[in-house]
């Protein structure tokens, strides 16, 4: 099985091409913070997002640099090759669905507590402690 589910904001306004064939494809990185934060480690991991079709000319018309997006998709890895010959590898995670979190004037973090309020569908909950985790 190959799923991820990530909450983040996003941390550059997210870049809309069109391949050869004529389908659009949406590129942008996003931060997730981490939920235990040691000193002298970073706080958020930044993973590298590719959204396909409808849905990436959708995230690139409403979606912008730090707003929320709570996505689900897969890890995918590839390779290319440089100008130089050198062989360049890459691992992103490509969008299958995503949801809004938050509004347009959210698009800086108020506090680091959890939004209670977020919205993600019937089939997302939230842990409230490590004591109840839903599976061993």
């Amino acid at each position: 099985m190959n799923k991820v589910i990530l909450v983040g904001r996003i941390v550059r306004d997210p870049e809309l091409r069109t391949t050869n064939n004529g389908k659009s494809v949406a590129t942008f990185p996003l931060a997730v913070d981490r939920r235990f934060k040691q000193e002298g480690q970073p706080e958020a991991d930044f993973f590298n997002i590719v959204a396909w079709g409808r849905q990436a000319e959708v995230i690139c018309q409403y979606l912008g640099k730090g707003r929320q997006i709570a996505m689900n998709g897969r890890l995918q890895s590839r390779s290319y090759e440089v100008q130089d010959g050198s062989k360049r590898y890459v691992t992103e995670v490509v969008l299958e669905e995503f949801d809004f979190i938050g509004s347009k004037n959210d698009s800086a973090p108020q506090n680091s507590q959890p939004q209670q309020d977020m919205d993600l569908g019937e089939d997302f909950h939230l842990v409230a402690d490590d004591d109840e985790a839903p599976f061993f």
